[in-house]
Order: structure tokens, then C-alpha cells, then sequence
């Protein structure tokens, strides 16, 4: 009897299972673009579940297990392509083929940056470009600062290197770094403050394949989500798996010792349920600037795991990414008849750099013994661990809830070369720049540390400092938001806590060099007294000594309401009141006090820097602060809309500024800044316009440049801007070009008073220093033949100004770059060559002292010089 019932269990689990099997069917079909080319990563989403796919290489997809009889809405999407929706019922197996048409700016692209009710860029009433992985690729950056010279509103300094590069948003003048901007990696931010010094944000991210897209923000909502970042968001957003297993794997090379290989495998290990995705970089390379070792050596990792279930998902990920990296300082050149910069004999302009592997090591005597050690070849050396999660969660149909966290900890070890003043010819720094000046330059003798050989009487000599700066930063950022969706109104309740804190060690010494791309150690001696004026090439040990520590905790409620008036009229209102507090303490060094008396007949230690036995000082400064915004979007049509906003921002005073006025923090403040701007959205498969008109007035910029002699500029300044953004695209046939323009006028207000001398200056009205009037991108391209294609690039920067004074002038320059690539099935063969003629375009002059290039030999940052990769990636 047992047996006859478990035989019968089993014939009806049978017909159960054979009746489901009868009553399930499928979706599949193949998705191609407007040339039946088959289109990759295609997102086929079932709306309202969790359920999808992804196309594979020949463009195919297949959604299984589907209950027949049902009516299901596939949305189908892809960057660059505009959104499909279409509801089949399901009878069976479903084939459904789909040809997607083109969108050029992805107007069509839901976006999640600077919004907390996302919506398409058309419906969005802020300034925003995006990107996704196969248009970065087609950029072939650099670096992550080379990406956001895309941007148009984001003038870009490159010339740095990988990393330690700056953005200036909207005409902002600052110190440099990311001050007004926040970058963000999956909506937090990298780290919560993106211009402490010598930690510009970009030291701490690195682009890979396991980037899915980029957001840039420009204005607009920026500093409703994010605190202290008026000028806009970066958000680099990661890829996080589906159903189908899938990977690449790159291999780049380039004529400058590049060698690097990227790997990035997502997948599914339970279907439709958990995902992941891991991936990340190596590369080493000898620099475009060859200093002599490798310039670039490191990589990084990056995983995640997503659960997905009915009402929402759950998602932790981490980071592991350590490097080395060569940080590019001013380099000496000359200036011709009509002001425009040339090479200096010696020194190759697009090739050449101060550091130098014949002064790798550092090891210099210091009080109380001992030695400080460092290796130049260290370079900038970020070590980064950071482990974070997300989690959302529909309460209702009305209500959902959203929480994001992110613990960051940073060890970063910082080795850089600046050069501080110079060239100089023999005499004249053996009599005047020397920290001990010589009675008579004709007692001057110099020789090589290495060989003991002495200089050629022409040759010229200069300071390069070794800048040694450790950090030990650490950063806890959690962001709890709640999303309530009624008839009309999206309104968004949030709370975002941050705490992040930098301690900072400081040790600079400065070397004696010649002046040549492959520099060497020079030793000074005083032929008359016999008492030299350095020890083995080092001029001054431990000249600036420094040991500070700046935390900040962050409190922050915001509100964001998205209303749709009519069917076409959408506003916007968003409200943030930030509580936050800073605090910290600072060294009271004594400046050249010390003589170490180690070093007979030697000038080298007579006057060190010392922290020790000096009291810190400590300080604390708050802020309470309302930013806010209001804008209108109106959609003519499914391709054309416009919008107007404007907004009230702030940034808190950045990390120079607390240390300069320690003592009294009264003579600091926030920096307030309130926008308007008007924008025009239009797209169509042939040509696509993003034109953006922007008013911008800016109360309290800092200008904290720390100077040759170790103190900060430590003034303050009022900026007005007016300006236009363009971003335009235009596609015919098997040709297509697209622009990026920024005209502008930014200039001072309220910048008057006295120098440290008891000098007077006024500054009003003057152009900002270090932003041009006038910046834009062309970039065409044509494929040849099917799978082919080639590209060029012109990028032109106006003239700008290196000093407040408007009185050193840094020439305009056009830079051009152009490359190619082939696709056969999975495979993708790419070469791409930067600066193809060598131009020798200033981006700063030296901060740290004086430059002209009307003058006959001077110090400025050029960017880097020719180079050219190719690169083959492999889709599995």
C-alpha cells in the first residue's frame, strides 16, 4: 500500500511538473542597430520583476521559464541607443527581434546622478554627460582626469600625470585638485573631501572594465547630494553581473614601457537571484617623462555580490587598489620673440622631467639622530582598502527605502620632485639663492656627486626639492534615504553622516642639480673658506618640517521633490541643510632654527625646520549651512526639452586654509556660490545638441598655493562667471563628429588689499587665474569599411593667465590626437596616439615662484609629449 502511494505521488509530481512545462514559454530574439550590426550588453528587462537578460556577441538574448498567457512588458535598453518598450503575450516561445535606433547625446538614458527620482537626461533639469564603457574606450583616456576633459564646463589639467591633475568647474578658480567637485564611485564619494593636500581625488580611483558608465554633473542638484561640491558630481558607476556569464580581457602596450592587462568576469551563481562581478588592472610603464624607473607601477581590484529579490536588492562590494605613480612638476623652458614657449637646451620640452632615478634615495640626518629615508621611485603611493554595501527596499507601491555605506582607510606615501626657483646660472646662485650666500661667485666651485667632475661654466644649475608627505586618512560615509511616490509628486527624505580624518607628516628637502632631463647631483663648495654649501647635492636638509591633522564630520538632511505639473512640465525643489564640524591641530615649527652641527664645514644642516619641543595648536570651525535649488524641465517632444534652474551652494575652507589661520579662524570662511542656468536639450538619429547658458557668483574663493619658501598664498577673492557649455553630436552615414565647447568670462570681484611686504594690489575685474575664456574638443570619425574606423581630435585652450595680476600670460595651444580600430566577432584592435605633434602647451606656470614665458628661461607644466598605444581586448 506504501509503495502504490509513492508511486502515485510520483505520477502526479510528474503531470505537475509536464503541465507546467506545457503552460511556460519563453521571450528570445536577436537585437541589432539601424546597420543590422548585432549590438552587445543590451539590457532586456521584464518591467516590474527582476527577471532579464543580456545580449551575448551575435546580439541575442532569451528570457526562459515564462508563464504562459501572460502579458509582459520587455523595456530594452543600451547607452547610446534609445530606450524600447514593447508588451507581448506570451504563447508559447516568443521570438522578437528589435532594431534600435541611435541616440546620439543618450538623451534617452535613465540617469541616477544628482537625482534621487531617476529619470531620462531628456526629463532631467540639470547639465549632465554621460558615458558608457565602449564610448570611454573610444576616448582612450589616460588617466581619470583625461575622461573629463569630455565634459564641456570641466577644464582639465592633465599634465600631472595619472594622477595629482586638477578640474576647475565652471570658471571656479582654486589651489587645483577636485575643490569643487565631488568624484564618486557608485554614488559615495571616493573620499569625502577631494582637495586635501596632495590628495587629489584621483589619486584614490582608477578607470578599468569594471566600469559600467560615467555621470558628470555640472551645477544644477550637485550640492543637494553631495556636500561641498557646487560645481558638480562625478559618479563612475561599476558593473554588477547578470544571468549570462561574461567577461573581457584587454592587453595595452605603448612606446613609453606601457604594459597592462584588464580583466573583468560578472555572472550569475543563482539565476535571476545573486550576481557578481570582479575585475580590476596592472600596468607598468617607464612614463612619457622617463625619470629613469618605472613611473607607473601598481593595479587594482574590485568585487561585488547583488542579491536580488522580489521588492528590491542587496549589494557589498570592496576595493583593493595600490600604486605608484610619477607626479609631474614645472620644467624649465624658454620663451621666443612673441611669448610662446620652446625647449630649452638640454631639456626636452614634451619629454624630459627633474625627477630622476640618479636621485632616487633620500637619507638625511635629523635631530635627536637618526636618519629620514625615502625612494623617489615610490613615487605617489596610494595603498586603498575600501569595503562598502547598498541596500533598497520597496515598502510599498507608495514608499521605498534606500541605504548606501562605504568605509574607505588610505596610507598614502607621497615622493615628488618640484622644482622650486630657477634656472640660475653659477654666479648667481652661488650669490644670491643659496641659503648661504657666497662673498665673491668667483670662489664658486661645482662638481658632479657622482664623478667629482666640475661643471661646465654654462652650465646652469636650479633647486629640486624632494617632497616627502605621508597621510593616513580614513573615511566612514553611510547615505539612508527614504522615496515616497504619490499620483504627481516624487519626494525624497534623506540623511547622509560622513567622518573622515588626514593625518599628515611633512619632510622636504632640496637638492642642487644641473639643468638637463637627465639631472644630477651637484655639490657647492666655497673655495675661499673650504666650507661647502651642500652634502652630497643636498642644499638644505629638512627645510620644512610639518605634522597636521584636519577631520571633518558631516551631518546633512536633504529634501528632493520631482513634481509633474502636466505631462510636459516637470519642476523640481530640493533643499540641504548641512551641520558640520571640522577640527584638527597644527605644528608651530621653527623655521631654519636648527643647526644639527653633524656636518663639519658644511652648510648643509646649519639651519633645519624642527617640529619637536614646539606646542601644537589646536582648532575647531563649524558649519551650518542651507544649500538649495528650483528648476522647471518642459519636454516639447519626445527629442526636444529645455529647462531653467538655480541654486545655492557652499564649500566649506580646505585644509591650507584651517593650517594658515589656526590661531584665529575668524578670517575664513565658506565659499558661497549661486548659479543660474538655462539649457536645451535636442536629439534625433542624425544629430543630437546639449547647449547649456550658465551665471555663476562665487563669494570667498581661497587661493592657498604653498609657495618656494613653505607658506601660503592665504588670500581671498570674490568670482563672477558668465558662460556657455555645448555638447553636440552629429551622424551621416559612416560619418559622425561630436564637440564639446566652453566660452566663458570669469573674472574677480571684491580682490583688493594688502601683501605681506605692506604692498598694496587690486586684482578687480581681472581674469581668474588659470582658466581660459575659450576651450572646445572636435572630434570626428569615419568607418572605412565595416568594423573599421578611424578618428582625429583637435583640442584647443585659450590663453589663460598664471597669476591674479593678469601679468604672466600662458599662450593659447591646440593639441591632436587621432586612432583607429578594428572589430572581427569578440575581438576589438585598437591604436590610439596622443599629442601627435608635440605641441608644448602650458597648463600652469610655477605656483611656487615666478614664471613668463616672456621671459628667456623660465619654469611651467607643459603636457606630455607623443605617445602611442595599441591595445586588443577580447568579449567572452
Amino acid at each position: 500500500m506504501k509503495q502504490l502511494r509513492l508511486i502515485f505521488m510520483a505520477l502526479l509530481l510528474m503531470g505537475v511538473v509536464y503541465s507546467h512545462a506545457q503552460e511556460s514559454g519563453s521571450i528570445s530574439g536577436t537585437i541589432t542597430d539601424a546597420q543590422n550590426i548585432p549590438v552587445l550588453g543590451v539590457n532586456v528587462l521584464l518591467e516590474g520583476t527582476n527577471r532579464g537578460a543580456t545580449t551575448d556577441f551575435d546580439g541575442k538574448y532569451s528570457i526562459d521559464n515564462l508563464e504562459s498567457g501572460v502579458d509582459y512588458t520587455i523595456v530594452v535598453s543600451s547607452i547610446g541607443f534609445k530606450t524600447v518598450r514593447e508588451t507581448i503575450t506570451v504563447t508559447g516561445n516568443i521570438t522578437k527581434d528589435i532594431v534600435l535606433q541611435e541616440d546620439l547625446l543618450s538623451l534617452d538614458e535613465i540617469v541616477v546622478t544628482g537625482t534621487s527620482n531617476p529619470r531620462t537626461k531628456l526629463e532631467s533639469s540639470v547639465a549632465i554627460t554621460t558615458m558608457g564603457a565602449k564610448e570611454i574606450e573610444q576616448k582612450a583616456p589616460q588617466s581619470t582626469a583625461d575622461i573629463l576633459q569630455s565634459v564641456p564646463g570641466f577644464l582639465v589639467e592633465t599634465s600631472g600625470g595619472e594622477v595629482g591633475n586638477n578640474l576647475f568647474a565652471r570658471g571656479i578658480p582654486s589651489a587645483g585638485a577636485y575643490e569643487f567637485v565631488q568624484i564618486q564611485e557608485d554614488g559615495l564619494p571616493v573620499f569625502e573631501d577631494g582637495a586635501l593636500q596632495f590628495a587629489n581625488a584621483d589619486a584614490f580611483y582608477r578607470l578599468d572594465e569594471t566600469v559600467k558608465n560615467m555621470e558628470a554633473i555640472r551645477g544644477g542638484s550637485a550640492s543637494i547630494f553631495a556636500t561641498n561640491a557646487p560645481g558638480g558630481i562625478i559618479n563612475f558607476i561599476s558593473k554588477t553581473g547578470q544571468n549570462e556569464l561574461m567577461g573581457r580581457a584587454k592587453l595595452s602596450v605603448g612606446d613609453y614601457g606601457l604594459f597592462r592587462t584588464d580583466l573583468n568576469i560578472s555572472g550569475a551563481v543563482i539565476e535571476d537571484k545573486l550576481f557578481f562581478n570582479i575585475g580590476g588592472f596592472y600596468r607598468v610603464d617607464q612614463g612619457i617623462r622617463d625619470p629613469g624607473f618605472a613611473a607607473n607601477n601598481g593595479g587594482q581590484m574590485k568585487f561585488n555580490l547583488t542579491y536580488k529579490f522580489d521588492k528590491g536588492y542587496a549589494r557589498v562590494y570592496f576595493k583593493k587598489l595600490e600604486d605608484r605613480n610619477l607626479f609631474l612638476l614645472p620644467i624649465p623652458l624658454r620663451g621666443d620673440s612673441d611669448g610662446n614657449p620652446e625647449e630649452f637646451e638640454g631639456f626636452d620640452a614634451n619629454f624630459g622631467t627633474l625627477t630622476s632615478r640618479n636621485f632616487s634615495r633620500l637619507r638625511v640626518p635629523q635631530v635627536g639622530g637618526g636618519f629620514f629615508e625615502r625612494d623617489l621611485e615610490d613615487g605617489v603611493n596610494p595603498n586603498v582598502d575600501a569595503i562598502g554595501g547598498e541596500f533598497k527596499y520597496d515598502i510599498s507601491d507608495k514608499v521605498s527605502v534606500k541605504n548606501s555605506f562605504r568605509n574607505t582607510a588610505i596610507d598614502l606615501n607621497y615622493n615628488a620632485i618640484f622644482s622650486t626657483g630657477g634656472p640660475n646660472t653659477q654666479a648667481d646662485f652661488a650669490t644670491g639663492t643659496t641659503q648661504f650666500p657666497l662673498d665673491d661667485a668667483a670662489n664658486a666651485e661645482y662638481t658632479y656627486v657622482d664623478t667629482g667632475e666640475t661643471l661646465d661654466p654654462n652650465t646652469l644649475v636650479m633647486r629640486a626639492d624632494h617632497w616627502a608627505i605621508d597621510k593616513d586618512m580614513s573615511n566612514f560615509a553611510n547615505n539612508l534615504a527614504f522615496s515616497f511616490n504619490f499620483e504627481n509628486v516624487n519626494l525624497t527624505l534623506g540623511y547622509y553622516y560622513s567622518n573622515w580624518k588626514s593625518n599628515q607628516y611633512w619632510n622636504w628637502s632640496n637638492y642642487l642639480v644641473d639643468v638637463s632631463d637627465d639631472p644630477r647631483l651637484v655639490n657647492l663648495v666655497d673655495t675661499s673658506t673650504g666650507v661647502s654649501r651642500t652634502y652630497n647635492g643636498i642644499e638644505r636638509i629638512t627645510w620644512l618640517e610639518r605634522d597636521a591633522q584636519t577631520k571633518g564630520l558631516l551631518n546633512a538632511i536633504y529634501l528632493d521633490a520631482e513634481v509633474d505639473i502636466t505631462e510636459k512640465l516637470t519642476a523640481n525643489f530640493g533643499l540641504r541643510y548641512d551641520d558640520d564640524q571640522y577640527s584638527g591641530f597644527r605644528d608651530n615649527a621653527r623655521f631654519f632654527s636648527t643647526d644639527l652641527g653633524l656636518l663639519p664645514n658644511n652648510t648643509a644642516d646649519d639651519a633645519i625646520t624642527v617640529v619637536d619641543g614646539n606646542p601644537y595648536t589646536y582648532w575647531d570651525y563649524d558649519v551650518e549651512e542651507l544649500s538649495y535649488t528650483t528648476a522647471l524641465n518642459y519636454k516639447f517632444s519626445d527629442n526636444m526639452a529645455m529647462y531653467a534652474r538655480h541654486s545655492h551652494g557652499f564649500r566649506s575652507p580646505i585644509e591650507e586654509s584651517y593650517y594658515d589661520n589656526a590661531a584665529d579662524l575668524s578670517g575664513i570662511e565658506i565659499t558661497e556660490v549661486d548659479q543660474t542656468e538655462l539649457g536645451f536639450k535636442y536629439s534625433t538619429s542624425n544629430i543630437g545638441i546639449y547647449a547649456n547658458l550658465f551665471y555663476m557668483n562665487m563669494d570667498n574663493i581661497a587661493f592657498t598655493d604653498i609657495l618656494a619658501d613653505g607658506t601660503s598664498e592665504n588670500r581671498f577673492a570674490d568670482v563672477n562667471n558668465i558662460g556657455l557649455e555645448l555638447e553636440a553630436n552629429a551622424k551621416y552615414g559612416v560619418f559622425d563628429i561630436e564637440a564639446n565647447i566652453t566660452v566663458q568670462r570669469p573674472e574677480y570681484d571684491n580682490f583688493s588689499g594688502s601683501n605681506a611686504d605692506g604692498s598694496t594690489f587690486d586684482f578687480e575685474g581681472n581674469t581668474a587665474r588659470r582658466i581660459p575664456n575659450v576651450y572646445f574638443t572636435l572630434r570626428p570619425q569615419v568607418e572605412v569599411i565595416k568594423d573599421l574606423g578611424i578618428y582625429a581630435q583637435w583640442s584647443h585652450f585659450g590663453k589663460k593667465y598664471q597669476d591674479e595680476a593678469n601679468t604672466i600670460e600662458l599662450p593659447s595651444f591646440n593639441v591632436f590626437n587621432a586612432g583607429a580600430f578594428y572589430k572581427i566577432d569578440n575581438l576589438r584592435f585598437g591604436v590610439d596616439a596622443s599629442n601627435l605633434f608635440n605641441e608644448i602647451g602650458l597648463t600652469e606656470g610655477n605656483p611656487r615662484g615666478t614664471t613668463s614665458a616672456n621671459d628667456d628661461v623660465f619654469l611651467a607644466r607643459p603636457i606630455l609629449g607623443r605617445a602611442v598605444r595599441m591595445s586588443v581586448a577580447l568579449d567572452f
